[in-house]
């Protein structure tokens, strides 16, 4: 068996046994996930990502274990961003407590799949025409500018998205929550609970999400293995960060220019890439990367909290 089959085995593996205890052993059914038990999920889906570095450093070499940390790093930090969206979503459609923790599991299980499809089209295509990079390169460029800008108070509204419009269009919905179910008989027909609508909007937006984080990680690795690995540790671990973040994800007001900054910077990379060549070798690029996400997403963070504790010493002497 080769070395980067036994990677794929080892990582189907331990997504199993992880998945399972996730299931079996730390989730309820129609139970609110407390503090402490996300603490707890968080560490050990991050821990997981960890262990699964180390292991590749020693299976495929350090090369390709910092792009894997680096793309990991990347999309955890996409995926605080998406928590923000995620509340609005349980919000608006006044999602019980006690469902979330199952309509968040079912909507990121679905957007793995999403994700695989939609990174094995986007790695096929760079493998058949390397100038789709310079595209994914000039879409970045032009993501991160307009993120960097971006006006918050343009807030997205579930109710008012295509998916939502269509489901209302095409589905027979109810204002139910079907005590947990998707589908419940009324007058023997079949209508569809709102939990079913949040998990196909959730699973939808995780995809419009994909559309910048994937050629992303394509700016850090053309490598299937370390896109497919990172894309799904990350959105894994997005349950429990969820938990975790949720009473804290707004006072991270700096956090979308830490990424704006970073995404402008692989897309500089990306259209760069061959006078980049010329004056780093691909390792020193690896560790630039990961240096500058490192940077940036700590700095946008630490800057966010700093911020707001400024702004309530300020309120409090008023």
């Amino acid at each position: 068996m080769l070395a980067n089959q036994i990677v794929y085995l080892v990582f189907g593996v331990v997504l199993l046994i992880a998945l399972t205890a996730d299931l079996g052993l730390m989730s309820k059914k129609g139970k609110a996930i407390k503090m402490k038990s996300a603490v707890y999920l968080t560490i050990f889906w991050v821990a997981l990502a960890m262990a699964f570095f180390v292991f590749m450093w020693i299976e495929e070499g350090q090369k390709k274990a910092i792009e894997y940390i680096s793309a990991y790093l990347m999309e955890w930090s996409l995926s605080i961003d998406n928590i923000f969206v995620f509340i609005l979503i349980f919000n608006a459609f006044k999602i019980k407590e006690i469902f979330y923790s199952r309509v968040l599991l079912i909507g990121i299980l679905m957007a793995i799949i999403l994700r695989v499809v939609f990174i094995s089209i986007g790695v096929g295509m760079v493998e058949r025409f390397h100038w789709v990079l310079y595209l994914f390169g000039i879409f970045l460029l032009y993501t991160g500018f307009k993120m960097f800008k971006a006006d918050d108070e343009k807030e997205f509204n579930p109710k008012e998205s295509r998916v939502y419009l269509f489901l209302q269009k095409f589905f027979p919905l109810t204002a139910s929550d079907g005590n947990g179910r998707f589908i419940i008989r009324v007058n023997n027909k079949p209508q569809y609970t709102i939990l079913f609508v949040t998990v196909v909007i959730l699973a939808t937006v995780d995809l419009v999400f994909a559309l910048d984080s994937i050629p992303a990680v394509m700016g850090i690795s053309q490598d299937r293995l370390i896109i497919y690995t990172s894309n799904i540790f990350a959105i894994l671990g997005l349950r429990s960060l969820f938990f975790l973040l949720r009473g804290a994800v707004n006072k991270f007001v700096y956090l979308q220019q830490g990424i704006a900054i970073v995404l402008i910077f692989i897309g500089l990379k990306m259209i760069g890439e061959h006078w980049i060549d010329l004056i780093l070798t691909k390792n020193e690029q690896v560790f630039v990367s990961l240096l500058l996400i490192i940077v940036c997403i700590g700095g946008s963070v630490l800057y966010s909290i700093f911020y707001v504790n400024q702004q309530r010493k300020k309120n409090k002497l008023l």
